[in-house]
């Protein structure tokens, strides 16, 4: 027996929580994937992870409050996320996986939800409890945690219609890229800080020999000099594959 379906966007990520195995299969027969609602659910995440630290009752906030770097928030939360999802979807191609980018972002933002409450819950719950009571947040957080992975594993074997052993399989490989897609982007951003410190030294050098040149005259120049570069780079090749053509048509007429 099948419940209304006919709810608006909004509500489909409540209905999921409340019907782990089911509720999947009823997003995808109904094909109410909503790309906003999964957005909007990450950004809350986000958000809701940035107050847990600033928030969190001191008694049981571990975090340094006076000093608050929200890059390893960026990292935990929208990082990982995205990198969950491209992996994901980059690996389900030679898995025979059925989903597409947008429905395994959706499923995967929809399964994050129980963990969502479980950080607002811990939060309150932080400002109202003593220290020796810390044992009913730790049961909110397993359980929460524990509800998230069951939905990630009945989104995910649900999106590309998976067997549950295929499923826990395909996630372990899917840890496994994102691991190398994160190496891959610190070497990505480490190469482009060293292109930076190199042509910025190569400004300040310049700007030290001509100093009666302006700033902005030396940037024009210095853009001008790549832009030759690069032209001369592509005439040249331009000219090397006509050659390359002249040979070839001279090899066919003989």
């Amino acid at each position: 027996m099948r419940f209304n379906l006919d709810m608006p966007k909004w509500k489909w990520p409540f209905y999921i929580m409340v019907h782990p195995f089911e509720g999947f299969e009823d997003l995808r027969w109904k094909k109410a994937y909503s790309m906003r609602v999964a957005l909007v659910i990450v950004a809350l995440f986000f958000i809701v992870s940035v107050c847990e630290q600033l928030m969190t009752g001191f008694l049981f906030n571990r975090n340094y409050v006076k000093i608050f770097n929200i890059v390893p928030i960026i990292v935990q939360t929208l990082v990982v996320f995205f990198t969950w999802v491209i992996g994901n979807w980059a690996l389900c191609t030679l898995f025979d996986g059925e989903g597409t980018m947008k429905n395994i972002c959706v499923n995967t933002a929809y399964a994050l939800v129980p963990m969502l409450i479980g950080k607002v819950i811990n939060i309150i719950l932080s400002n109202c409890l003593q220290n020796s009571e810390s044992a009913f947040i730790v049961f909110v957080s397993y359980l929460t945690i524990l509800w998230t992975a069951i939905l990630l594993i009945s989104g995910m074997r649900t999106v590309h219609q998976y067997s549950i052993p295929k499923t826990l399989l395909f996630m372990l490989i899917t840890i496994f890229a994102m691991v190398v897609i994160i190496i891959l982007l610190v070497l990505l951003v480490s190469l482009f800080q060293q292109v930076y410190v190199f042509v910025y030294s190569i400004y300040t050098e310049l700007l030290y020999r001509f100093s009666s040149l302006e700033p902005t005259t030396l940037v024009l120049i210095m853009i001008g000099a790549v832009v030759l570069v690069a032209a001369i780079v592509i005439t040249a090749y331009t000219l090397y594959e006509k050659h390359q053509l002249k040979k070839e048509m001279k090899k066919l007429k003989s």
